[in-house]
């Protein structure tokens, strides 16, 4: 699976969704950025925190989103990890199908 490309995909399909929907998606977004500013949690905690409950749901498009994210936020393949058996030992065989798309979209995003 290409990340890169999976990522860039559904921006598009987002765009297109902002057109036909603007204020559900204006408020969606006010909504997203006020759950990361001005908390106690670091952001690098809270897309662990994301990408947990991604896994646990199985939304593939929110996966690459929050991998991509915590990347940039510092997280670390080590970390990702302990997150990753949280997730399974939470959700059980389905997050761990979906733990095993997030340690491939780690490695495709951060690679080189």
């Amino acid at each position: 699976m290409d990340w890169k490309s999976k990522n860039a995909e559904m921006r598009d399909h987002l765009r297109t969704m902002n057109k036909a929907i603007p204020e559900v998606t204006k408020g969606f977004g006010v909504l997203s950025k006020a759950a990361k500013e001005a908390q106690v949690l670091d952001v690098k905690t809270l897309e662990f925190v994301a990408l947990g409950i991604a896994i646990a749901d199985r939304c593939e498009a929110c996966i690459g989103f929050h991998v991509e994210a915590l990347a940039k936020a510092g997280g670390t393949r080590e970390e990702l990890g302990d997150v990753l058996g949280m997730a399974v030992q939470m959700g059980g065989g389905p997050s761990l199908m979906y733990a095993a798309k997030a340690l491939a979209a780690w490695d495709e995003l951060t690679a080189g």
